[in-house]
């Protein structure tokens, strides 16, 4: 799932959307999600995701995310079968009744966590936080910390996997082993990438201080952020689909 958040230029509908409505679209998703228990609703949000990347052309993006997500999907779906006891008894342990919760869990995940990369995929993190602050009148520093928090996630995502190597260079075999003994090798690891992002940190904190951080107003910026006839659209897209959820 490497460069899962990282921007791909385009010129299509969902790139050239508002911020705002890339966002809400978003975060909707996910209401619509958690609000539903209808199976057959919470597939189609999963198919809409697939359907948005393909038209944001980050297709290969949302495919990475499902079956990245998958491993961890499996593994919840398990839990949730052993700990339900509720229902009929269908074979052992498994009733049917945990089966149905399973897989209300395992599509309510991927339909709240897919959107949002994609969403990031499509836009770029300059645009989203002055959307923010010029569209929702968000102060900037906030804007700007929230911006920043999702830059530094691939950031440490590659300082992480960078200091993976480095140790399996020296001999260590995370390769081998149960969840137990890896989880083992990798916890000291965080050591070295706390050291590596608190530097990291503290030099962004300068240089924006450097740059007249504290000067920003949300009339510093000089790219308006209007609402066309898509967004609107979108916007009502985003009501209907909650509404659906909720009735569902």
């Amino acid at each position: 799932m490497k460069g899962i958040f990282e921007y791909v230029a385009g010129n299509t509908i969902i790139h050239r959307l508002n911020p705002v409505s890339k966002i809400c679209l978003a975060l909707c998703i996910c209401v619509a999600a958690f609000a539903s228990e209808n199976i057959v609703f919470l597939v189609a949000l999963l198919v809409l995701n697939l359907m948005i990347g393909a038209i944001g052309h980050v297709f290969g993006k949302a495919l990475a995310l499902f079956t990245g997500l998958g491993k961890i999907c499996i593994f919840l779906f398990v839990l949730q079968l052993i700990f339900i006891r509720d229902g009929n008894a269908l074979f052992l342990f498994v009733t049917d009744y945990g089966i149905l919760v399973a897989a209300k869990v395992v599509l309510r995940l991927m339909g709240a966590c897919i959107p949002l990369a994609l969403m990031l995929a499509v836009t770029q993190m300059n645009d989203l936080s002055n959307a923010l602050v010029k569209v929702l009148h968000l102060p900037y520093k906030y804007a700007f910390t929230l911006s920043t928090a999702i830059r530094f996630i691939p950031l440490f995502m590659e300082e992480m996997s960078g200091i993976m190597e480095a140790q399996t260079a020296r001999g260590v075999e995370f390769d081998t082993g149960g969840f137990f003994k890896k989880m083992r090798l990798i916890l000291p690891l965080c050591v070295p990438l706390l050291m590596i992002s608190v530097r990291k940190i503290d030099g962004t904190a300068v240089s924006a201080e450097v740059r007249g951080f504290h000067l920003r107003t949300r009339k510093s910026g000089y790219k308006a952020y209007p609402f066309g006839a898509a967004d609107i659209s979108m916007l009502f897209f985003c009501a209907a689909l909650i509404a659906a959820g909720i009735i569902l």
